[in-house]
């Protein structure tokens, strides 16, 4: 071709690297990867053709091409035929812009779980999909057709409706104008004047909320976020106030336990987290807000995320998190345990496990048969606890089992305690870290002190075992169902306190990844 002609006509030229089937340049990587620079195709131009198709269009090639002209060379057209082709790459690029944002609203999809935890339908649940618009609203009631239907006479026929509100990507609660109520954390939703029947305004709802309707059916909120990256193991999730358990007494929820995997812009790592409140679920909250993002923003600093895939080793990480997170909280008068285990895979179907806690909710793991306790016991009445503060030059004294009410001696927040008595701590007891590799059929469990006050760890192990060998055929995560019944084993020996349960099993595959949202 003659290179004068090529510069002559270079404002209606289209470039090499342009790609004719995708109608996209290389810089435009959300949509298909560019043709390599300099790559010639040996496929040659039939020396009488004049015309290329392209889909729907047309180029007019030279007319007459020489021998040696090759497709990917550049095509010569005319400026009334340059626009054409750019008003179709324009349309072609908007479909499927609208098609990558549209399969990327289909990626994040919200999943709610509504579970009876008190009243005459204890036990029943229901759960919807924010994706599938024909399953909303959720509604709530005494009477068919309602999605969870509960018989109880103080449950109005049409109760109250959940619906998903798509602008600010939130589950809403409605009451309908209900005879007795609804309460959303002890706190009513609707007007309190019994003889009004008008609808509440919606009120947002957060994984972990608990909903009352009438005054003896309590249903517990459980939201998660489903997307299409494989979560490589299986994870079950399950808690209960188990309230009424201290003779007649309510028992609020204090409890928050979340998973997040993978953390935000970190494909090979994931946090697990258990925190039980004190004074309130305030601390709790908090707490399971911040952790999720200062690990995230630890680890997004190259040279120390590379470090702990290389060395094996988090202990920095976790140990930073939590005086980031304690920093941050800003509650006198409340408090929380936190136990955080942070999984990271290292590319050679290896997993890498290590936890941090304050306090007393536990989680142990086993390995090739053999149980690891990866935690520390943070009551005043343990003996490494005692020998600690003894270190600070103010030991407890005999039958001593408290300080200023508390049973702890490490915490996330409680800052006003803090202040009256150096003996208290947020520092938190680091893990050795856990090898997983595929053969050591791994397993763990998080939980809050409501399991282990009635439940050891060998037989909570036992356990895991049996409903490990029952359901290895089903084909289905096994995880959530083994979650549940470590929940209903606290429940069935009378646990007089809030119990949370994470199960991660490392021997399972389970389709997608979950994780709740606060």
């Amino acid at each position: 071709m003659d290179d004068t002609n090529v510069l002559h006509n270079q404002s209606n030229e289209l470039p090499r690297d342009y790609d004719l089937e995708g109608a996209s340049f290389p810089n435009e990587g959300h949509f298909r990867p560019p043709l390599p620079h300099g790559l010639v195709y040996k496929q040659r131009l039939p020396a009488a053709s004049h015309h290329v198709p392209q889909g729907d269009m047309v180029l007019d090639v030279v007319p007459d091409p020489p021998e040696d002209v090759f497709v990917g060379q550049t095509l010569k057209l005319s400026p009334a035929q340059l626009a054409e082709f750019q008003k179709h790459s324009r349309s072609i690029e908007i479909d499927r812009l609208q098609d990558f944002v549209q399969r990327d609203i289909l990626d994040q999809r919200s999943c709610l779980t509504l579970e009876v935890i008190t009243g005459p339908s204890c036990g029943l649940r229901c759960s919807v999909q924010s994706t599938i618009p024909s399953r909303l609203p959720l509604t709530l009631g005494r009477v068919s057709p309602s999605d969870l239907l509960i018989k109880d006479s103080e449950v109005s026929g049409k109760h109250a409706l959940i619906n998903w509100n798509l602008d600010k990507m939130k589950w809403e609660l409605v009451d309908m104008g209900s005879l007795n109520g609804t309460l959303l954390n002890s706190q009513p939703i609707n007007n309190l004047d019994t003889g009004s029947r008008h609808w509440s305004d919606p009120i947002e709802l957060g994984n972990g909320d608990i909903i009352t309707l009438g005054t003896t059916s309590k249903v517990i909120v459980h939201i998660t976020s489903q997307n299409r990256i494989h979560i490589p193991f299986g994870v079950g999730m399950a808690s209960d106030p188990m309230s009424m358990r201290r003779g007649g007494k309510k028992l609020p929820m204090e409890d928050v336990c979340y998973y997040q995997w993978p953390l935000f812009g970190l494909d090979q790592f994931g946090l697990f987290v258990i925190c039980d409140g004190h004074g309130g679920d305030g601390a709790a909250r908090s707490a399971s807000k911040l952790f999720p993002e200062i690990v995230a923003n630890i680890l997004s600093d190259t040279l120390k995320r590379e470090k702990v895939v290389l060395l094996r080793d988090a202990s920095d990480v976790l140990r930073d998190a939590f005086s980031q997170t304690e920093a941050c909280m800003n509650h006198h008068y409340e408090g929380c345990t936190a136990t955080v285990l942070l999984v990271w895979a290292d590319g050679d179907d290896n997993f890498f496990a290590q936890c941090a806690n304050v306090g007393d909710s536990a989680c142990i793991m086993n390995v090739d048969g053999k149980e690891i306790k990866m935690t520390e016991d943070h009551k005043i009445t343990s003996y490494s606890e005692r020998l600690r503060i003894e270190e600070t030059g103010e030991p407890l004294r005999d039958g001593e089992t408290r300080l200023y009410g508390i049973n702890l001696a490490r915490m996330l927040g409680d800052k006003f305690l803090k202040q009256q008595d150096s003996r208290f701590s947020s520092e938190p007891y680091i893990s050795q870290v856990a090898h997983i590799d595929q053969a050591s059929k791994a397993f763990a469990i998080l939980a809050s002190d409501g399991l282990w006050d009635v439940l050891g760890t060998k037989k909570a192990i036992q356990l895991v075992l049996q409903m490990r060998e029952k359901y290895s055929t089903d084909g289905v995560n096994s995880a959530e169902k083994i979650a549940n019944l470590l929940l209903s084993e606290a429940r069935t020996l009378r646990t007089k306190d809030n119990t949370s349960v994470i199960f991660l099993d490392f021997n399972t595959f389970p389709r997608f990844s979950c994780k709740a949202e606060s």
